[in-house]
């Protein structure tokens, strides 16, 4: 009995550490591809900067006094691109829009704010797939998967206002008619405090419809 309690105790820590290599394994590589990457930005991001940089001038797209070259702000928003954690994944999420106003501050406070509520959508879509993922895993009913999922297509707007102060990578604007600015903007937000947002207004919103299946969820998405 002995011998079979040590042969089987050799077998697991055996399997631990092998289980334990792939994954620090998987980490590296991760790791080595966010490094491969970034040296490939590095070396031809200032070239294609250059050229977005070329088409946005052809398209009457002009910097405000005080900010940074049209194509020194793409080359950041290409270097945030591929910027990735420890895990592998996408450091920061990434969302543009557009917005025209009599004057370039309300244009750009629009702009900024569609960005943000299309950031909000691209988070819906995130914790949708999640739902989706539980579901299939049988951690949660059709019936729950379909509140949480009706909850979090109704909480747009109230995932963007909990989203906190977002990184302006490229602003630039272009005169209109009638002498309205119409303002572009490209938004960056940390993809683990954004994604944490979304579940927290989730979670509100279902503790206001008295729906106690956000209990679940806390345990379900980390919340």
């Amino acid at each position: 009995m002995k011998k079979l309690v040590f042969a089987l105790s050799v077998l697991l820590l055996g399997a631990s550490v092998l289980i334990a290599q792939d994954y620090n394994s998987a980490i590296a590589e991760r790791k080595a591809m966010s490094r491969y990457a970034k040296s490939e930005l590095n070396e031809k991001a200032s070239k294609s900067a250059k050229k977005a940089a070329k088409t946005y001038v052809k398209e009457g797209w002009l910097v405000a006094p005080g900010h940074l070259p049209l194509e020194k702000q793409l080359d950041r928003s290409y270097m945030m691109q591929y910027e990735f954690d420890e895990s592998g994944y996408p450091k920061y999420m990434m969302s543009e829009a557009m917005a025209i106003g009599q004057n370039y501050d309300a244009a750009r406070i629009q702009a900024q704010e569609l960005a943000k509520l299309s950031l909000a959508g691209q988070l819906q879509s995130e914790i949708v797939a999640l739902v989706d993922n539980e579901v299939s895993n049988e951690q949660l009913s059709q019936e729950q998967a379909a509140s949480v999922t009706e909850t979090v297509m109704g909480a747009k707007n109230l995932i963007s206002q909990k989203i906190g102060r977002v990184v302006t990578v490229v602003e630039c604007y272009r005169e209109k008619p009638g002498k309205n600015k119409e303002v572009r903007v490209m938004i960056a937000y940390n993809t683990a405090m954004a994604m944490e947002a979304a579940k927290n207004a989730v979670r509100d919103e279902l503790k206001k419809k008295g729906d106690e299946i956000h209990e679940k969820l806390d345990g379900l998405l980390n919340l």
